[in-house]
């Protein structure tokens, strides 16, 4: 082997072979990744022989050939792309595919014709998650099953295996993927039909053969000469339509006018009630507001009712226009369907045609009755009780009120509610009507305890006698007349001049305290009392009667206070 690589070596003639083989060859300026021109040679039954005008043949597995009809057509001599992968191998081969060749070409044309948007011919070859996988010129692409069609299909066998028009509609070079779809075709051509066959109708238009094509609750879809139509159910009637269905059936013929063609979108709108005069145009003379009317409900629904006053013309009666007495009332516990009713008209408004109804304006109203009854002694029948208030109707005209639990009684123990029941009848005092709202007093019908201040003329200032009621931690609880209906609070603070003595565990219940009244407000019924004040006071006027001349003598405090108790003693003998 050494020996004979040494005489090619040193043969002259076979380096000037060489020398021009490698001249030739570098004249033809070969580049690897690129797609070249090769010459068949030779067919076996693995390969696919080919001259790439390089130093040597190369092969294609027949493998590559197997996916469309070019091997049938296939022969000695012919001239077919393939991918030029390697110019040299390791072993010295050339490598060449005649798939990548094609995948290639196809991704070139497959950015030019998606710009473009142009069709492209496509085999679904299989099934995957989310699609199947269509081959476009040998590139496998992904066709989502939504794009299959313009509907839903449930078999797609007639579609498998087949050449299909299809649409690029997303390309990824760098990743390699590719989404196609047949339904853009579908719909490109669907669009170019609708297109054409809008040219022969136009806005305005009377159709007197529009076909029902479908119902459903919001319109009517329409074949107006192969164009798609809505009819709105807005534009069925001047009137309310409960549902198309039961006024039209399917395949049935209808007389429409064209009121609108988007030719962005082709869609096309149509409307019976424009071929009929609106009966709203010349509403206002027909009827008036503040007038009394009949008509017949036709619908009720959670926030009111509505009655047709004529037909094609409806009002709407608000829950709050339904009864004087309870604004949140329940149609249905009012009115029901089909009841010939009269109403009053509230309000009209021709442009949104809306017209406001009320049924209880052609009542008698009871808030007018009840105007001058403020401050008069009343019955209620207790409908509820919460946390907070008694809510009762007013036993004549049937008027909800409320009496807070502080209104119940002059204690304003909010435990007060639990004495009364739903259904009781108790007596009230009407204390407030305020946008129609009723206020209630029980105890307004009772005497103030706070009158004890007025009948015995006491005032900020004076010293009264207390009882202790209840001994708290924060101080105690006094009943301020005999019979007990004024209790008040005296904090610790209050209790005692001396804060050794100012403790609530020292007193007990049923004790007798002097307090003076440092604060009072009728008005508010307010009052408080303070036992430091009252001894304060009371040890300014001993000193001052006791205790004249006391610094002059030498006399102290403690002697002040001993005559004063011993002068005590002697007047209660000398009353004995």
């Amino acid at each position: 082997m050494a020996i004979e690589q040494e005489l090619k070596n040193t043969n002259p003639l076979h380096k000037e072979f060489q020398n021009l083989l490698d001249e030739d060859f570098k004249d033809r300026k070969l580049k690897e990744n690129e797609i070249i021109k090769a010459t068949v040679t030779e067919i076996t039954k693995n390969f696919i022989v080919c001259d790439c005008r390089a130093k040597m043949e190369a092969m294609i597995p027949i493998e590559e050939f197997k996916n469309d009809d070019e091997l049938s057509k296939l022969k000695v001599g012919s001239t077919i792309d393939v991918y030029l992968d390697r110019i040299e191998s390791a072993r010295g081969e050339i490598i060449i595919s005649r798939d990548k060749a094609r995948k290639m070409k196809a991704w070139k044309k497959m950015e030019r014709v998606f710009e473009t948007q142009e069709e492209l011919v496509a085999t679904l070859q299989g099934k995957c998650k989310g699609g199947f996988i269509a081959y476009v010129e040998g590139l496998p692409c992904f066709m989502p099953s939504s794009q299959i069609d313009v509907r839903p299909l449930k078999k797609i066998d007639h579609l498998m295996n087949t050449p299909i028009k299809v649409i690029a509609t997303r390309i990824d070079k760098n990743r390699g993927n590719v989404c196609v779809s047949r339904r853009a075709v579908l719909e490109k051509s669907k669009n170019a039909e609708i297109t054409e066959a809008l040219k022969n109708i136009k806005e305005g238009d009377v159709v007197n053969d529009a076909i029902v094509k479908a119902c459903t609750d919001w319109g009517i879809f329409l074949d107006i000469n192969g164009v798609d139509a809505l009819l709105h159910v807005s534009d069925l009637s001047h009137g309310r339509v409960k549902k198309p269905s039961d006024l039209v059936t399917i395949g049935q013929k209808l007389k429409v006018k064209i009121t609108k063609i988007d030719p962005k979108t082709n869609r096309v709108s149509a409307s019976i009630k424009a071929l009929t005069e609106d009966p709203y145009s010349n509403i206002e003379k027909k009827y008036k507001v503040g007038e009394i009317y009949e008509g017949v409900v036709t619908k009720i629904m959670d926030y009111g009712c509505f009655v047709r006053i004529e037909e094609s013309i409806e009002g709407l009666v608000h829950n709050s226009e339904l009864d004087w007495t309870n604004r949140n009332v329940k149609p249905s516990k009012i009115l029901s369907v089909s009841q010939k009713i009269k109403f009053r008209i509230v309000n009209i408004d021709k442009d949104s045609k809306r017209i406001s109804l009320s049924y209880k304006a052609t009542q008698e109203n009871p808030w007018e009755k009840i105007k001058d009854q403020i401050g008069k002694q009343v019955k209620i029948k207790i409908n509820n009780v919460t946390d907070k208030a008694v809510f009762g109707e007013l036993i004549e005209s049937g008027l909800m009120g409320m009496c807070h639990y502080k209104e119940l009684n002059y204690s304003e123990d909010i435990n007060e509610l639990k004495k009364y029941k739903k259904n009781d009848v108790i007596s009230v005092k009407i204390i407030e009507i305020k946008d129609d709202k009723i206020r209630f007093s029980k105890r307004a019908l009772e005497k103030d305890p706070f009158d004890f201040f007025v009948d015995n003329n006491k005032k900020i200032g004076d010293i009264i006698t207390t009882r202790i009621h209840e001994v708290l931690k924060t101080g105690v609880k006094v009943e301020v007349d005999k019979d007990k209906k004024v209790i008040v609070n005296i904090k610790k603070a209050d209790l005692a001049k001396d804060s050794a003595n100012a403790r609530p565990e020292v007193f007990s219940p049923g004790n007798a305290l002097d307090a003076k009244i440092t604060e009072l407000d009728l008005k508010v019924r307010k009052v408080k009392l303070s036992v430091k004040a009252a001894q304060i006071d009371e040890e300014k006027s001993l000193i001052a009667k006791f205790g004249e001349g006391a610094t002059k003598s030498g006399a102290t405090l403690k002697g002040i206070f001993e005559k004063a108790i011993g002068s005590k003693k002697k007047k209660k003998k000398e009353e004995k």
